[in-house]
């Protein structure tokens, strides 16, 4: 077991350390405030605060975890052999850097709590990140982080154990529309046809017509494809359904079409059906709690996995109402028009509410990819290259990697295959 003195135990400081060394590296720690107690520890043992007791293994700690609210901070990142890191820690500290503080700034999401300007989903752009603008977005290097600070405590202590977590691919489906032209009701069809006709989309109209009379042939019906295909890898994966009424950003089938809910329960027995929250419960509490009950109605199954509309998260307000609507689990924190960590991890976090300075019971699976992220590309190649990359970084620190598709991009025809793409993510990543 590996004690960690500090000079005040608190909740960021009980946070991170249970992310690190429980979460990441599964090393067995305690805490002490106590120097006595520090002393008569005969096994592997750290300090955390600003100067050393003795000779031991010294990191200088930084204000932030013994702080409460927000503060203007100041940042400068420099390099650790390789890994940028920051909060530097002076030379008397075994680590260049406050590796616990930096680490709570990036999963708290202390950034997001800092004035910014949203986009027009009232996101927290990636621009503004603290990861984008010092090139380190594609790394999780608060895994990369822990798994160096590891080493070099192995080093000290060669008897400090670890047990190696597995990597583990998930690939999520997000189904905010489930068909293109079926199912949608007689005004629904004529006004989407006519609008076809007006705009001259000939080919579409000839496809929607081509559709109403065989439905299967749907270009967003791809269920079965996709269900054979986690079958063959099999891989671990999650359809999220929107289950909202039809709004300017939400225009799924109705709730009370039974061939719609017939899909969804029909999809629950090979997969894992969960809540794609619509647009208008992101501020919603009561729309969202309607919404979760009326899809495990749906597949007679509790829901507890929440994913939002257009990946639209106010931290923390946002989290707040998941833990209201007794959501356990979000795959939300990332972002979608860039590959990478939201997060800066790979690992699985609980929110920490830096407003309330408390955990809150609700797990965070940060997501690498969006499906959407590779409109901009023009080559399958330059696809596949960086979606390496970042599975790379992954598989060094035992991760999770965890891609969304959407159904409706399989229906799409561009230059790029979108089948063919997911295809090659699951078959090359799932290991």
């Amino acid at each position: 077991m590996l004690l960690i003195y500090t000079h005040k135990i608190t909740p960021r400081f009980s946070f991170v350390m249970k992310q690190i060394f429980d979460r990441i590296l599964n090393v067995e720690i305690s805490f002490t405030a106590k120097v006595e107690d520090f002393i008569k520890h005969s096994g592997p043992k750290i300090t955390y605060t600003k100067l050393p007791l003795q000779n031991e293994f010294f990191i200088r700690s930084n204000d932030l975890l013994f702080e409460q609210g927000i503060n203007d901070l100041q940042i400068k990142v420099q390099d650790w052999e390789g890994i940028p890191c920051f909060f530097a820690a002076g030379e008397r500290s075994n680590l260049p850097f406050d590796v616990f503080s930096a680490s709570f700034y990036l999963l708290s999401r202390y950034e997001e709590y800092l004035p910014h300007v949203k986009d027009i989903h009232n996101r927290f752009p990636p621009q503004e990140s603290l990861a984008f603008k010092n090139d380190f977005l594609e790394l999780p290097v608060v895994d990369l982080w822990a798994y160096k600070f590891l080493e070099k405590l192995q080093e000290r202590f060669p008897e400090l154990e670890s047990k190696k977590s597995a990597y583990k691919f998930t690939s999520i489906i997000d189904v905010s529309s489930s068909h293109c032209y079926s199912h949608k009701g007689i005004v629904r069809s004529l006004a989407g046809l006519l609008l076809d006709i007006s705009s001259l989309k000939f080919k579409r109209v000839a496809e929607r017509v081509s559709v109403w009379f065989r439905p299967e042939k749907d270009p967003y019906n791809n269920y079965d494809w996709l269900i054979e295909l986690h079958k063959k890898y099999k891989v671990l994966c999650m359809f999220f359904f929107q289950f909202a009424e039809y709004s300017t950003f939400d225009k799924n089938i109705s709730v009370n079409n039974n061939k719609f809910k017939f899909l969804i329960k029909s999809i629950s027995d090979y997969s894992t059906v969960s809540l794609c929250a619509s647009y208008g419960s992101f501020n919603d509490t009561e729309l969202l709690k309607e919404e979760k009950k009326n899809l495990s109605n749906v597949i007679n199954r509790p829901i507890n996995s929440s994913r939002l509309r257009y990946n639209r998260v106010d931290v923390p307000a946002t989290y707040r109402r998941l833990v209201e609507a007794e959501f356990t689990d979000d795959f939300t924190m990332g972002y979608t028009h860039e590959i990478g960590f939201r997060a800066s991890t790979c690992t699985p976090f609980y929110l920490y509410d830096i407003n309330l300075e408390v955990q809150q019971p609700i797990k965070i699976h940060p997501f690498a990819v969006h499906d959407y992220t590779f409109v901009k590309y023009a080559s399958l190649d330059e696809m596949t290259q960086k979606l390496d990359r970042v599975y790379a970084q992954v598989k060094k620190v035992n991760g999770g990697f965890i891609t969304i598709f959407s159904n409706e991009l399989f229906g799409e025809k561009s230059k790029v295959s979108w089948k063919e793409l997911y295809e090659f993510v699951v078959k090359k990543y799932h290991v």
